[in-house]
């Protein structure tokens, strides 16, 4: 900020950050923003610009445009007689939801404040299958205590698990009414962030009219209400309880694929000043321009592409008939099915957590399909990889104890690494002798060896992957082993691991041993240098030494030095040789059945440097 940049440079460097990290990770490109993007992306230029026009055209522009948005939104979704609160936190519209029943129930809160509360404690009531911490996001900006919230059960007998016990609800509200709370609200589901599936809207409605209580319903399966009755679809029936409740939350940004469009939260209310005082409407021209992206977008798409959009989305999901959202879970306990969340990401399958089946793979196009423009045939690529890669999952469930056992039985040269993540074979790391080492120079040692041994492997023949495994949370030096098919023979692999870890580190010590012995004759040659230069300058006398002098001494008297010198056994240095040549035949034609190493040149290992090395010691010794 010490100069100023013209408007080319700031793009320019906009771009740059946006694109910095695509090169290393390809998988996390921008996703591409279609035609109606580029709506909802102009709508927020748009905004700005009309922020600044005179007060009067502000007021009579915004309210159009909230006006417009709203009316359309209440006939596409068929809340007839709606209003409509804008807000960039999803969670937003329930908080100011949840303050206007508070008005509306407690007619003193308004001059009294929470004092009113305590006589009589709010319940706030929630489905355990709700979103994580939207409950405690409620009591926090409202003010309430934890012990305002109910979570309710879901079925475990009769029904979906993923669907909220009515009658227990129904025990629950009846319990609080007899100990002098207040059921306030309801937040029922319409499409459970995890499976999908939604609420008996219509039995909850009923409660809800019985005891006065407030029902706001939200997820993603509110997009059914865009479908006519008369095309069949799974879902649509028990969705149309949802035009009967009091408010709901949508997400037409997300469903529909228009990035930076705000959440909707519709409701109804009679009075006004109640929806102010919640926070609902405002009088401020520029908060109503929040609408304008959705405004613009919602005229692009028109009616019919709306609907065409998600009936696009539905139809990606075959054959079910109670929620558009498909969950799948392989078999055995393991990380395995975060493997399979990379195979298609067009697809949009993310990896999700329920708290009955535990990881599962999701397939929920109503979230994904408008953003990723996902296909038919995106889905059938997804099946076929499913196809090809579950025989190998499943074999290597099978294989993975043996693995464990065979490395054991290598102690102690290999040891086996615990890495419940790793959706592969196993994890495993080479153990090098540590005599008289430190911890500093063990651990070198260790990461060096198994460096080695990993490019070893990964050089043999063979189509099993290895590799160092995931970057976060492992330790140094590990080799992980990927998936196998099932006629691997898992005793000759992890031979094979531990053959060729000891011949790394025999090999390493052989020639730490070599370079040790050339050192030390190094280092007494550098002696016995030394020794007959001080022996020369005794006999011939410090003046003999200067370059001008010495030459004019030498002249008129000569020395008679004695001859003095070393000799070396050339057939020594013949028979030395011979022997490094067939240490490094023996590397060289080292091979390891069955995962036997290419043959081809390119990849025969070669050590011209330490030979020549050597022998240039040896050479030095001996001039």
């Amino acid at each position: 900020m010490n100069y100023r940049s013209d408007v080319t440079t700031i793009l320019h460097l906009v771009h740059d950050l946006i694109h910095e990290d695509e090169e290393d990770n390809p998988s996390q490109q921008m996703q591409n923003v279609g035609e109606q993007g580029h709506m909802a992306l102009l709508g927020h230029s748009l905004a700005a610009y009309i922020s600044v026009l005179d007060r009067e055209r502000l007021r009579k522009l915004t309210t159009r445009i909230l006006s417009d948005t709203t009316l359309w939104l209440c006939k596409l979704f068929r809340y007839e007689n709606g209003s409509a609160y804008f807000h960039e936190d999803d969670r937003d519209g329930l908080v100011r939801v949840c303050r206007l029943v508070i008005n509306a129930r407690y007619e003193e809160y308004a001059s009294e404040g929470y004092a009113v509360l305590s006589a009589k404690q709010p319940v706030i009531y929630q489905s355990a299958s709700c979103r994580p911490g939207l409950g405690q996001h409620l009591c926090n900006q409202l003010g309430l205590p934890l012990s305002s919230l109910c979570r309710v059960p879901c079925n475990t007998i009769f029904g979906s698990q993923h669907q909220m016990d009515v009658a227990l609800l129904d025990k629950l509200i009846k319990e609080d009414t007899e100990a002098g709370k207040v059921p306030l609200l309801l937040i029922a589901n319409a499409g459970t962030p995890g499976a999908g599936h939604t609420d008996k809207l219509g039995r909850l409605k009923d409660l809800c009219d019985q005891y006065n209580m407030w029902l706001h319903v939200e997820g993603k399966c509110c997009l059914m209400l865009t479908f006519s009755c008369n095309w069949c679809v799974s879902g649509v029936i028990p969705i149309q309880a949802a035009t009967r409740c009091d408010s709901m939350t949508l997400a037409p940004g997300q469903w529909l694929g228009l990035p930076a469009v705000t959440a909707v939260t519709l409701y109804r209310h009679e009075d006004p000043a109640l929806s102010l005082a919640a926070g609902l409407t405002s009088s401020q021209p520029v908060e109503k321009l929040r609408a304008l992206p959705l405004w613009l977008s919602l005229q692009y798409l028109g009616h019919d592409g709306i609907v065409q959009t998600i009936r696009h989305a539905t139809v990606l999901v075959e054959d079910e008939l109670s929620s558009p959202v498909v969950l799948f879970k392989f078999s055995q306990e393991t990380s395995l099915c975060k493997q399979l969340a990379h195979l298609v990401p067009i697809s949009g399958v993310d990896v999700v957590e329920l708290e009955d089946e535990g990881i599962c793979l999701r397939f929920s196009p109503l979230l994904t399909a408008a953003i990723l423009g996902t296909q038919q045939k995106d889905i059938e690529e997804l099946v076929e990889k499913l196809t090809e890669l579950v025989p190998i999952m499943s074999s290597t469930m099978c294989l993975r104890q043996d693995f464990r056992e065979e490395t054991y039985r290598h102690s102690p040269w290999l040891r086996y690494i615990e890495d419940f993540c790793w959706p592969g074979l196993g994890a495993v790391r080479f153990e090098p002798r540590a005599e008289g080492m430190d911890e500093y120079r063990r651990k070198q040692e260790l990461e060096k060896m198994n460096a080695e041994l990993l490019k070893k492997l990964q050089d043999l023949d063979t189509d099993i992957i290895f590799s160092t495994g995931p970057e976060a949370g492992t330790e140094d030096g590990c080799i992980f082993v990927g998936m196998v098919t099932e006629d691997v023979d898992v005793s000759d692999l992890v031979d094979t691991i531990a053959a060729l870890g000891r011949d790394i580190e025999e090999s390493g010590r052989l020639l730490e041993n070599m370079t040790e012995v050339v050192r030390k004759g190094i280092l007494e040659a550098e002696l016995q240098l030394q020794k007959a230069n001080e022996e020369k300058l005794m006999e011939e006398g410090m003046l003999r030494q200067l370059p001008l002098v010495g030459s004019v001494l030498n002249w008129f008297s000569p020395v008679q030095s004695s001859i003095k010198g070393r000799t070396f056994n050339l057939a020594a240095v013949q028979h030395l040789k011979y022997g490094v040549n067939n240490f490094i035949k023996h590397a060289n034609a080292t091979s390891y059945a069955p995962f036997d190493a290419p043959t081809s040149s390119a990849n025969t290992r070669q050590i011209p440097t330490v030979q020549i090395l050597f022998l240039y010691h040896l050479n030095s010794l001996k001039d």
